[in-house]
């Protein structure tokens, strides 16, 4: 089902493999482009939906601009309880930019020992380490995984029946499992939000949330039957022209990105692989997906 044609050596974040198609471009390169409020300009359609809300002002938000530039987050690393596009509510503090929370850590989940926050010897960061067993409590980013599906030129979208971002539109996605692949979590995710037995077809876009430690891991997906229906995470699951996509009524930032860039890649005719970081602006809401900027973009 899966085709692995090249090994991606324009970043260390990357997939070790990409699929791809024949269309597919091979030369990796960095990339400043900004997202257009007019998706799609040049094409025929007088339908054209703006990518921005009409009521949201320039100055309210950091524009999703993509650009070379390494600008380094605010970075709360993950914690047990993490601020995430998945889970709003749950906060990290930025002084623990580089340590991530580990003040919350107090019990070892493995013995439930009380834990120390100390740096380990070797280490530079600060670790919650259990005082009965010693094992280190280690946090790190979760992966999203999810599919953009197309099917007679329109894409396949799922309205969200749960918080956060209750009622609003997202591509099927979440957390990857422990003994799956990226791939494979895709796929499951897919059937379980949009009913939709899908085919993998090449990864689209990696894109990090250092702020929120995620990862979200986009491919393109085709369905095998032209069969979908909303599953109990979603209310509906609708096929939208490309010109009819709600872009003022997506949940999260890195939906919002994803479909930028594909229909960035439609207008072109080349499809691409898509690497870059996304770095939500401090003190906003990690479900604002305006308040951020796209750096590092990379394409193949």
């Amino acid at each position: 089902m899966l085709k692995a044609v090249q090994n991606l050596g324009c970043s260390s974040g990357f997939l070790s493999q990409l699929w791809k198609k024949a269309h597919h471009n091979t030369a990796c390169g960095l990339s400043s482009i900004a997202i257009s409020t007019n998706p799609l300009s040049n094409s025929a359609s007088t339908r054209t939906r703006r990518r921005y809300p009409t009521t949201t002002k320039l100055d309210s938000f950091i524009s999703p601009v993509f650009s070379t530039r390494g600008t380094r987050s605010e970075r709360p690393s993950r914690v047990c309880e993490t601020r995430s596009e998945s889970n709003p509510d749950a906060t990290t503090s930025p002084s623990s930019s580089l340590a991530g929370n580990v003040s919350k850590i107090n019990f070892c989940q493995w013995c439930g020992g009380p834990t120390k926050h100390d740096i380990p010897d070797g280490e530079e960061k600060m670790r919650a380490i259990c005082t009965v067993c010693d094992k280190i409590a280690y946090q790190n980013p979760k992966m999203v995984v999810g599919c953009l599906i197309e099917h007679d030129k329109k894409i396949l979208l799922c309205k969200r029946n749960i918080e956060p971002s209750s009622g609003l539109w997202t591509l099927p996605a979440g957390y990857m499992e422990i003994g799956e692949s990226a791939a494979d979590g895709a796929i499951r995710e897919t059937w379980e939000e949009a009913g939709a037995d899908v085919e993998v077809e090449s990864p689209f876009a990696q894109l990090d949330i250092p702020l929120i430690g995620q990862t979200y891991v986009i491919f393109l997906a085709k369905m095998k039957k032209p069969h979908f229906s909303p599953g109990p995470e979603s209310s509906e699951c609708r096929l939208f022209d490309l010109d009819d996509i709600p872009f003022d009524s997506l949940a999260f930032s890195s939906i919002f990105v994803s479909l930028n860039l594909y229909i960035d890649d439609i207008r072109s005719g080349k499809l691409k692989f898509h690497y870059g970081t996304i770095n939500k602006r401090p003190g906003s809401s990690p479900s604002d997906m305006h308040a951020f900027s796209l750096d590092n973009h990379l394409q193949c």
